[in-house]
């Protein structure tokens, strides 16, 4: 590209490009267009014009968020009991009744906690 030499804009009334700007360089206004449309500057003002429509979709990802740790925590739990329970307890002659007491505790606590 050739670019001319320009001295430092020191005032602001100098800052506004020439008019026949468009005019001499239309692709680069049409890259610049294309690019401010994918990557969706429209919703990104909105959001800075609409400060609570943010904080409504920051409190809704971190809810989800939330709720998906600990539903995933919840699984990774029960296959980690369920690996224990089923292959490790009888193998293991002195760890095996602590991991089959908590193991009875959890189960305990799953049905309820009757008798308490």
């Amino acid at each position: 590209m050739d670019e001319e030499r320009r001295e430092p804009v020191r005032d602001g009334a100098d800052a506004a490009p020439p008019a026949d700007a468009a005019k001499a360089r239309p692709e680069l206004l049409e890259r610049i267009a294309a690019y401010m449309e994918s990557v969706n500057l429209g919703a990104y003002v909105d959001l800075y014009r609409r400060p609570w429509r943010m904080l409504w979709l920051n409190f809704a990802a971190g809810l989800a968020r939330g709720v998906g740790m600990a539903i995933g925590f919840a699984i990774l739990g029960a296959l980690i009991i369920y690996t224990l329970r089923s292959s490790f307890l009888d193998n293991l002659p002195v760890i095996g009744k602590i991991i089959a007491q908590l193991v009875r505790i959890v189960q305990h606590e799953m049905q309820g906690g009757v008798g308490r």
